[in-house]
């Protein structure tokens, strides 16, 4: 049998084989009782009955029956740093729950920044998460080197993973909604990005860590800095990130200051294109749904957020029928406690069937390719990873099926999305196994709860007593 490109013959391997399999490939090629091989980092061999005979170097051989194995799930659109600020502000829309705890999060110094990235990485790794994205856009002078320490989370727990570096210029003075101590001078957001960029971005077929450019929002940053990041991430050949039309609030700000909608402002400062995703996208007409479609620019879809903040029900079923690309995003834990991305193929799902398509706007395949090549997709790495298809980098996760909770439930990709959040019995990341039967590999659980809670506290006496 021929290597796949990627691979050597002597790659150690492993076989997973007797389980179900969902590709999420181009013509979603589903499998009742199929195999996989992993070999190094790469997917070798994907296709129906058990894996073929004379393999050499094989290290571990699954018998995965009563399994489901899926492409990992990618995370579009998440803030770490909420961690430590779950259950807070619960009954407020956006702007007010921003304003609630922005002074707050303004406290934040590098200890917190990595017990939270610790907390927020480990709930989702364990649930099926692969593929990891921080947007991380607070940055306090003097507390530390904030970015660094988030990356070296991500590597500790061995997700792969994209730093969106963001930032924030716009204070109350100049009318934002941060207050001034919170944000960064134009020059200085942009210097610190271009050497987070220099310094972390991995541009490699199998990177594991990259970095994208990613000033906040509209309105918490200048135009300026709108403008000048674009050409930055250009310049640097990066991907780019912000948050984009989550509420009525939001397009009422944009068009008092810039006289024009939030769609029509990304464009003016260049900030549509294949190399741009945008969070949320809620509050869009067909106009900018057009503008997207035409320019490629991707959305991260957050449906328990929008739901928690009572954003609205973002246009999903017409953002794919345009050809938007669109990925799932938990977004921060202050707006959606639970933090674990499998639940938002449920909720994306459901919440899409309450808008104007009804039953017909979302099935359960079309909410798993969401989580997983439409995440790839949005990130940018939709040729290494997002399917199981050989070639392809090694992010897969093996679901179990055969418990009470799913058992009854012929079909085990609804059994999935509509299920109960199925037990992992394996995530593998680069071909690495990073979860064994629910439990961490990389990481200790319970420490890592330990060092959330005492700094989640270590902040509230902070905010307490500024």
């Amino acid at each position: 049998m021929a290597a796949t490109p990627g691979t050597s013959p002597a790659a150690e391997r492993t076989v997973i084989e007797n389980c179900a399999i969902a590709t999420v490939d181009a013509d979603d090629t589903e499998y009742a009782s199929g195999h996989v091989v992993i070999a190094g980092n790469r997917i070798e061999s994907v296709g129906a009955g058990r894996a073929p005979e004379g393999l050499g170097n094989v290290a571990a051989r699954i018998d995965a029956t009563g399994h489901l194995l899926t492409p990992g799930l990618v995370n579009t659109h998440h803030h770490f740093y909420q961690w430590l600020t779950r259950g807070l502000a619960t009954d407020h829309n956006l702007f007010d729950w921003l304003t609630a705890l922005y002074p707050t999060w303004a406290r934040i110094d590098e200890p917190m920044a990595h017990a939270a990235a610790q907390g927020s990485l480990a709930m989702m790794a364990r649930g099926g998460v692969t593929t990891a994205m921080d947007h991380h856009y607070i940055y306090p002078r003097g507390t530390g080197d904030l970015s660094g320490t988030i990356i070296r989370a991500a590597r500790d727990m061995g997700v792969r993973f994209t730093l969106a570096r963001g930032s924030m210029d716009r204070g109350e003075s100049d009318g934002g909604l941060p207050p001034d101590f919170a944000v960064e001078s134009l020059d200085d957001a942009l210097a610190a990005t271009a050497a987070t960029v220099e310094e972390h971005h991995d541009p490699s077929f199998d990177a594991m860590t990259q970095v994208a450019v990613a000033p906040c929002s509209p309105f918490s940053v200048s135009t300026e800095l709108m403008r000048q990041g674009a050409e930055l991430a250009r310049r640097l050949g990066v991907r780019l990130h912000t948050h984009g039309s989550e509420t009525k609030e939001e397009e009422k700000f944009c068009h008092e200051l810039f006289g024009m909608g939030p769609t029509d402002y990304f464009e003016s400062t260049g900030w549509l294109g294949e190399d741009v995703w945008m969070a949320h996208c809620v509050h869009m007409n067909d106009s900018d749904i057009a503008a997207f479609a035409r320019t490629g620019t991707g959305v991260a879809h957050c449906p328990s957020s929008n739901a928690r903040l009572a954003a609205g029900i973002a246009r999903v079923p017409d953002l794919l029928a345009a050809g938007v690309p669109v990925g799932l995003g938990v977004d921060g834990t202050a707006s959606n406690e639970s933090g674990e991305l499998h639940t938002e193929l449920r909720n994306a799902l459901l919440v899409n069937r309450l808008g104007v398509h009804g039953e017909a706007a979302l099935n359960a395949r079309r909410a798993l390719r969401l989580g997983t090549y439409g995440g790839a997709q949005v990130l940018g790495r939709a040729a290494e990873t997002g399917s199981l298809e050989a070639g392809k980098l090694a992010d897969l996760v093996l679901w179990r099926m055969d418990t009470l909770a799913h058992a009854s439930i012929a079909d085990p990709v609804t059994a999935l999305v509509l299920g109960a959040a199925a037990p992992v019995t394996a995530s593998y990341v680069n071909g690495r196994r990073i979860v064994e039967d629910g439990r961490l590999l990389t990481v200790d659980e319970d420490a890592v709860a330990r060092a959330t809670r005492d700094e989640a506290r270590r902040l509230a006496r902070l905010a307490a007593t500024a």
